[in-house]
């Protein structure tokens, strides 16, 4: 399927909103009506405006249709604007076409379970965060403050055996890097998206070992998560997975892929395949 945006947008927020959310959504029917619902009653509820982009990549169920009939219920009058998007398939690939496709001063990637309570957001924004204080802020259930909710214990310490991989290989000094919530800045997320070339899990520490790579400031900001039971993660097939990517980020960094950018992904107005 080739990247594209629907035409079904719905709201008077400023064609420049202070916040974009990414979402992306892979058969996502049962999970984002009450996700969407959550984030609109917290924007709602802000003094700025917002956008969120929902990126459908490769659905068999009705997550297209969940967010159109969303957006149907909209109000002239909220101060956001929900787009709904379809990339190519992978939640890496969902992610880059979101980021590169959002308007916001800042972008927030957000995992379609909401398992960060979306009020947790606040904590990457001003005036909690310094105007100008980082680049990239990523949510850790790592960081002092922190808390983890009904989370396996050996769903945590495959994470930790995982992280201390990426520690090694990858990224330097950062406690969690697959959390599903980071926040960019506007110029970062310009800078780094169009050099990401991964499009499955990994993809999360691809942006960020490109960030780092570009001199970006990176911060970890402890977050409240909750633990989902139907989690999509494959612990064992994910983590393999996941190594071998981690191999090619480095195989790429040594090559110098991660200095210009490759030609950003066209719009088209055709249909996805049935």
């Amino acid at each position: 399927m080739k990247n594209r945006a629907d035409k079904t947008t719905v709201s008077d927020a400023a064609s420049t909103p202070f916040l974009s959310i990414v979402i992306p959504a892979y058969n996502e029917e049962r999970r984002l009506p009450p996700t969407l619902a959550k984030i609109a009653a917290f924007l709602r509820s802000q003094p700025y405006t917002a956008e969120v982009l929902v990126v459908e990549n490769g659905s068999t169920d009705r997550t297209a249709a969940v967010v159109e009939e969303f957006i149907a219920t909209l109000a002239p009058g909220d101060p956001m604007q929900v787009r709904l998007l379809h990339s190519s398939q992978g939640k890496g690939a969902a992610v880059k076409f979101g980021m590169l496709q959002a308007q916001g001063e800042y972008r927030f990637i957000c995992d379609a379970d909401l398992a960060m309570p979306i009020d947790e957001i606040a904590k990457f924004l001003p005036p909690t965060l310094k105007r100008g204080s980082f680049d990239v802020a990523i949510a850790s259930r790592e960081a002092p403050g922190a808390v983890r909710y009904n989370e396996p214990a050996y769903r945590h310490m495959m994470g930790r055996v995982f992280n201390w991989l990426v520690r090694i290989m990858a990224v330097p000094d950062i406690q969690d890097t697959q959390c599903g919530f980071k926040m960019f800045a506007r110029e970062a997320a310009q800078l780094v998206f169009p050099l990401q070339r991964l499009d499955g899990y990994s993809f999360d520490v691809e942006v960020l070992y490109i960030a780092r790579l570009h001199g970006l400031h990176l911060i970890e900001v402890p977050i409240h998560w909750h633990h989902q039971t139907d989690s999509r993660v494959r612990p064992v097939q994910d983590t393999i997975n996941m190594v071998r990517e981690l191999l090619k980020i480095r195989r790429n960094g040594q090559a110098g892929l991660y200095q210009s950018a490759a030609p950003a992904p066209a719009l088209t107005d055709e249909l996805p395949a049935a």
